[in-house]
């Protein structure tokens, strides 16, 4: 049961603005990949959201190893 849970929150925490965006975009991103044609401004675009995106998360992460070195001393 607490696996559930678990899942839960973690899929409650994934439907935020940001991870929407950058799901929709790795998308279309594939979808463009496959048909063989990726406009430059897209690939662009893509690559500042996906920077974006990663940038928070590893922000997220080290803000919590942090206060846990804290909390600790």
């Amino acid at each position: 049961m607490e696996v559930l849970k678990q899942i839960g929150v973690r899929f409650a925490k994934l439907i935020d603005v940001k991870s929407i965006v950058t799901i929709f975009t790795t998308i279309i991103f594939g979808i463009l990949t496959l048909r063989g044609n990726i406009p430059q401004e897209f690939m662009s675009v893509y690559l500042i959201v996906i920077g974006f995106y990663f940038g928070t998360q590893y922000q997220k992460v080290a803000n919590k190893v942090e206060e846990k070195q804290e909390e600790e001393e």
